[in-house]
């Protein structure tokens, strides 16, 4: 009976169980099914927008990834489709925070771990509803030395910058809740995509369109994209087991 005991103590998963077996009756909060089903939605966020931004990348006139940020996509006639993409995927990451929050509570970045993310999906609605400018050649006719910024350039911008602020913290929540669980490699993991996204983006915003800059955010990106997408599926599986 003991042997028992110290198992499910230090299974931090089986802790979590016990505790909300003890706080009363499934609600809609704590449904774990329904809890999977936002994850999974999560998980699929960052897949879908690299695929559609690559897409996009390689097919549209005149756009070149060693130099053009993906956030330009959004410009020209098939900016549509780009802004589609930041909005839905912006609202994928929502409902995975939202399925997270089922997840970690009770413990250590149960609260704030997923309102980060609520913050940097909700950022990504942002960018898509406030277009980015035009800006180094791209869509083709747009002057290389274009430097005008129009209000809803400054407030795509604006989003970014908090979005990525609440990303990087959010790395950092979890790789203490990671820590907390037993799990240090999953903590080194968040910990070094939250430090290494800061890097490529503070790099980016800063160098004016360079092509070292902007190869170094672009793998940022997908390095903080892998993490999100990785990290939800453990928690799902975690829920499914």
């Amino acid at each position: 009976m003991s042997r028992t005991s110290n198992s499910s103590t230090a299974d931090p998963h089986a802790r979590r169980a016990a505790a909300r077996s003890r706080s009363g009756p499934l609600g809609p909060e704590s449904d774990p099914t329904m809890g999977s089903r936002l994850l999974l939605l999560g998980a699929l966020a960052g897949p879908a927008y690299v695929l559609v931004s690559l897409a996009q990348a390689l097919s549209r006139e005149g756009f070149d990834l060693t130099r053009h940020a993906w956030s330009l996509l959004a410009n020209g006639d098939w900016g549509w489709i780009q802004l589609t993409n930041l909005i839905v995927t912006g609202l994928l990451v929502m409902a995975g925070a939202a399925g997270l929050r089922r997840t970690l509570q009770p413990g250590v970045g149960g609260t704030w771990a997923p309102r980060l993310l609520v913050g940097y999906g909700a950022s990504m609605v942002a960018a898509g509803i406030f277009r980015a400018d035009p800006a180094l050649g791209f869509p083709a006719g747009t002057p290389a030395d274009a430097a005008t910024v129009s209000w809803h350039g400054m407030l795509h911008f604006g989003s970014g910058a908090v979005g990525f602020s609440c990303l990087v913290a959010a790395c950092l929540v979890l790789a203490r809740r990671f820590a907390a669980d037993g799990l240090p490699g999953w903590a080194a993991f968040s910990r070094t995509t939250g430090v290494l996204f800061l890097v490529g983006f503070v790099a980016m915003a800063a160098s004016g369109g360079r092509v070292a800059a902007n190869l170094a955010f672009t793998a940022a990106i997908l390095l903080a994209w892998a993490w999100l997408s990785l990290t939800l599926r453990h928690h799902h599986r975690a829920v499914t087991r």
